[in-house]
């Protein structure tokens, strides 16, 4: 089975956050800008219950381990972008058939 999937773990970090509501305020806008301008899955996965911290699976598909490769990358910069402070990124490139 051909095909190749990206997988971004962004760590981020708020510190003009003072209640989960700004924090919440802040990641809903970035996700909801990723997953229409990148078209990319994303899911907040660890520190749901921290005001300033935050961690995001960001998920993402290609016909080519490049091209998967240059999608993460390309979730990098955007969040580079709008957070260029207390961000970090672990990412990770994986055959569809390693992952069934």
């Amino acid at each position: 089975m051909p095909g190749y999937v990206a997988l971004v773990l962004v760590h981020l970090h708020f510190p003009e956050a003072g209640s989960l509501k700004a924090k919440r305020k802040e990641l809903s806008s970035l996700k909801a800008q990723l997953q229409s301008r990148l078209c990319v899955s994303v899911s907040e996965v660890d520190h749901q219950d921290l005001w300033q911290r935050s961690t995001l699976a960001v998920a993402c598909t290609a016909a080519t381990a490049t091209g998967a490769d240059e999608a993460a990358d390309r979730v990098e910069r955007f969040v580079e972008a709008r957070h260029p402070e207390g961000v970090r990124f672990e990412s990770a490139v994986a055959p569809v058939q390693e992952l069934l």
